[in-house]
This record gives structure tokens, sequence and C-alpha cells, in this order.
């Protein structure tokens, strides 16, 4: 379990980073409010805001969410957010049923737009 919630305090870290030196994602979320959690079934999870151009997170649930990720347990969640093959992953853990999605499925989309600034730059070599 520890393991999961560090990993979803480096999330904000990354997110964080992200946005300082990538111009690109700092106009990705400029103008964008959106809360969203990352949660265990059990109720251990991270809430995340983005406003005003920034991430912010806070250990613990929140009422109020745009969209909430559910994972089964703590384990499977730490493998799937932490999967080299990032999207495969979050699918077949959707399919496995080890994740559920509730809310504004719009604002999941946008959110998995952001992930995308995690990836390392593909530099196309010629």
């Amino acid at each position: 379990m520890l393991k999961f919630k560090f990993l979803l305090w480096v999330l904000t870290k990354l997110l964080q980073r992200a946005i300082r030196n990538n111009p690109e994602c700092a106009k990705y979320v400029r103008g964008k409010r959106l809360i969203f959690q990352i949660r265990t079934i059990g109720g251990v999870g991270r809430y995340f805001t983005i406003e005003n151009g920034a991430v912010n997170s806070v250990a613990g649930i929140t009422k109020t969410p745009n969209f909430t990720m559910s994972f089964r347990d703590a384990a499977r969640g730490f493998a799937t957010l932490s999967a080299k093959d990032g999207k495969e992953a979050f699918l077949a853990a959707l399919h496995k049923e080890d994740l559920t999605i509730s809310g504004d499925f719009v604002e999941v989309m946008w959110f998995q737009g952001l992930t995308e600034y995690l990836q390392p730059s593909k530099k196309q070599e010629h």
C-alpha cells in the first residue's frame, strides 16, 4: 500500500515538472479546472486539483471529483500505474475489472492527453 501512495504522490511531482518545463504542457492545462481522484475500492487514495495552470494533490478522498479511477486494491493500482506499457495496462485492468472509472469521461480523456506529457519525448532520427 505504501508503494501505491508513494506513486500517487510522485505523479503530482511529475505533472508539476511537466507543466514547469514543457510550454506545450503548460498551454494544455492553462484555464483548466478539474478535480479527480485515484483510489482503491477500500478508500486509500489521493485527489488532484488542476487549476490556474497548476497541479496540486492531497492524500485522501474528495466527495466531489469530476472523475474517479478506483482500483481493486493497492497492489493492482501500483502495477497498472507503473507499467511500462501504460495504455495497454489500463485497458487490461479495465477488462479484468481491476479498475473502474466513474464520472465525466470527457474529463478522463482530457487527463489521458495530459499524461502524454509524462512520456519521454520521441525524437525522430533521420
